[in-house]
């Protein structure tokens, strides 16, 4: 497929070491360090996190804990039609075909300043039961081939008052980068996609425990 996005080498110890970083604002954080600090993933919903990986492809996974309830987060999560409410590098969204069901169709538009275009998007699965969505790309201007997303969330607290966000993917290796470039790229991505997340949703309970308060 004729693309334009090219991966560039990145340096490890420096994950937004890549054109468009400084416009996203991503803030760097060690996920191994943090990782043990998160609730596991329920059994329910585990096995979604479970990539068949082949030879060419790379796997990576990141965690986001968010100080909103479930049901908070997941109001913007689902909503395929607008990925751009937090995923801040998309300028547009566009459903091409579908009516938001599994198997819908988007075209999302990326800001200037990323190695990219656009994208062909299809949902793969959708549960409002157990707060998992899934999204693949099927085509567009970019190298990312045989991308696949899967996100889940689930309470990280007894109080219910707290949400973990997993956000875990398999990707082709782009020829020219190693598995180790491309996850950091996209890992960078993702985190960022995640920091943007929880400012919003935290942001949207804060402001109902207020509207509760005056009411």
């Amino acid at each position: 497929m004729p693309s334009s996005l090219q991966l560039h080498r990145i340096n490890p110890n420096n994950p937004t070491d890549f054109p468009g970083s400084a416009s996203i604002g991503c803030h760097k954080q060690s996920l191994r360090a943090a990782a043990p600090a998160f609730p596991p993933v329920p059994d329910s919903v585990a096995g979604h996190h479970a990539h068949a990986v082949a030879a060419n492809q790379c796997c990576s996974s990141v965690v986001q804990a968010v100080d909103a309830p479930v049901a908070t987060v997941w109001s913007v999560v689902r909503r395929f039609d607008n990925p751009q409410a937090y995923k801040h590098f998309l300028k547009s969204c566009h459903v091409i075909d579908g009516d938001g069901d599994v198997g819908t169709l988007r075209e999302v538009h990326v800001v200037s300043g990323l190695p990219a275009a656009c994208s062909t998007e299809r949902l793969e699965i959708l549960d409002d039961e157990r707060h998992v969505i899934s999204f693949s790309v099927v085509g567009g201007d970019h190298r990312l081939n045989n991308y696949r997303s899967v996100t889940t969330l689930h309470s990280s607290g007894g109080n219910g008052n707290g949400t973990v966000v997993v956000e875990s993917y398999v990707v082709d290796v782009p020829p020219g980068n190693t598995k180790e470039e491309t996850c950091v790229f996209v890992d960078t991505i993702v985190r960022c996609n995640l920091q943007s997340l929880a400012q919003i949703a935290e942001n949207m309970a804060r402001n109902n425990n207020n509207n509760k308060k005056l009411s």
